[in-house]
């Protein structure tokens, strides 16, 4: 019997997973600023808001993509839905502050929040389902 056949006993400890690496959840989740920084530096009236928005998405995913994929980071998907939950609370926020937010009333200024946070984390959980296949076709 191969070692990777053999039954693991109840006491036997599982193998150990890696840990997140929350720095890496920190810098990704960081992105979420590149979008008011872009607007505050007037791409906007250059590019449009659609180009602005465009560039600000897919730079974010080829940062997380590559940086997740390439970087070797533990737990690629967990870790960039975790950053894309910062990401939209970073997005939500600076919209908010600099009063970009369009005016709702206070429960459909939740809603809206609400369903930012969830199209951010599953903008971070594609980028992470990405970033692994990288991992694994890198390992093979």
């Amino acid at each position: 019997m191969t070692e990777s056949n053999t039954p693991r006993h109840a006491n036997e400890p599982s193998p150990r997973r890696a840990r997140i690496n929350w720095a890496a959840v920190v810098g990704f989740g960081m992105l979420g600023l590149l979008w008011p920084l872009l607007r505050l530096v007037g791409l906007d009236s250059i590019v449009g808001g659609f180009g602005t928005a465009l560039i600000a998405f897919l730079g974010t995913f080829a940062v997380w993509v590559l940086g997740a994929g390439f970087g070797d980071v533990p737990r690629p998907v967990i870790t960039l839905t975790i950053s894309g939950l910062l990401f939209g609370v970073l997005l939500t926020v600076s919209t908010l502050v600099m009063d970009e937010w369009p005016d709702y009333r206070l429960g459909l200024t939740v809603l809206a929040a609400v369903i930012e946070l969830g199209r951010a984390a599953g903008f971070g959980a594609l980028s992470g389902l990405t970033a692994s296949a990288i991992q694994r076709s890198r390992n093979r």
